[in-house]
């Protein structure tokens, strides 16, 4: 919910008071989904919701032809004062939030090596596949990107380089274990590379 009100009031900051539809585009072709946990078709309740509380409000109504009427909202001072709340809520936040991939390795010897192994490299894979993604949108948008938004996608890609980094030593460690387990086959009681 703090991405799609930071968004919002962002949006209405930057570029004056507009209708829901028009925020939604400007999502949609921002492609907001990809980089933050918005979702488009939320953000007409999360407007009529932050105008309730008076961090927006309605500026006017407008009818194009046979369109229907749109509502269209303005940042008050309210708004403003949060909007920049909020902005540095998330400068500060740097709660680091734990994959459970962490605990699926603890209790390995519930499903095997076998299993972990196929599991990890399906999972390689598809980070690999968003990081070309990433990579491809990026090269699109460089001539458009200003210098922190070159600064936002490099933040991806890094994070996704990471994961495809840490599933190749997952691999490569899971596949010296099948070669080391100890009679019992227990995946915890065999030793870790170089150990």
């Amino acid at each position: 919910m703090r991405s799609t009100r930071l968004f919002i009031l962002g949006a209405l900051a930057d570029g004056g008071p507009m209708h829901g539809h028009k925020i939604r585009a400007a999502a949609q072709l921002d492609r907001v989904e990809l980089w933050a946990d918005i979702k488009p078709g939320s953000l007409y309740g999360a407007l009529r919701r932050m105008a309730d509380e008076g961090v927006v409000e309605v500026v006017r109504t407008e009818q194009e032809g046979n369109l229907p009427a749109r509502t269209v909202y303005g940042i008050t001072d309210k708004g403003r004062t949060e909007l920049v709340s909020v902005i540095r809520s998330v400068l500060t936040d740097t709660g680091f939030r734990p994959d459970p991939i962490q605990l699926v390795l603890l209790h390995v010897g519930e499903i095997g090596l076998d299993e972990l192994r196929t599991a990890a490299q399906q999972r390689r894979d598809s980070y690999a596949k968003q990081l070309d993604f990433w990579r491809n949108l990026r090269g699109q948008a460089e001539p458009y990107l200003s210098r922190l938004e070159a600064i936002a996608f490099d933040q991806t890609l890094m994070r996704l380089e990471t994961e495809v980094g840490w599933h190749d030593r997952l691999l490569a460690e899971l596949a010296d274990m099948v070669g080391e387990l100890d009679g019992t086959g227990s995946p915890d009681s065999a030793p870790l590379s170089g150990e």
